[in-house]
């Protein structure tokens, strides 16, 4: 399994827009396991995101897809950036 850790950084007070969208885009994606969204405590334009995949490919592909493009669309305007972002061999979850 594949996964992915990181935190977005979103453009000053626009937080909770930013969350709006990426929560939007992640219904339908082939191959994804898990795709949590969470507020970071310490700073308030920050959001971590962490996923998980069956594979990088099925991560890749996602990317394609027109809901996917939709979101990043809509999104990118609210990202000012990331800061952290973490590949991982994903060996067990529940």
């Amino acid at each position: 399994m594949y996964g992915l850790i990181g935190r977005m950084l979103a453009v000053p007070g626009k937080r909770e827009e930013l969350l709006a969208c990426l929560e939007a885009g992640a219904d339908t994606m082939p191959g994804c396991l898990s795709y949590i969204i969470a507020r970071d405590s310490q700073n308030p334009d920050a959001l971590w995101i962490t996923e998980v995949w069956d594979s990088a490919e099925s991560h890749r592909a996602s990317l394609d897809l027109p809901e996917v493009q939709a979101m990043i669309g809509k999104a990118r305007p609210l990202i000012a950036g990331m800061d952290n972002r973490t590949e991982t061999e994903v060996v067990r979850g529940v």
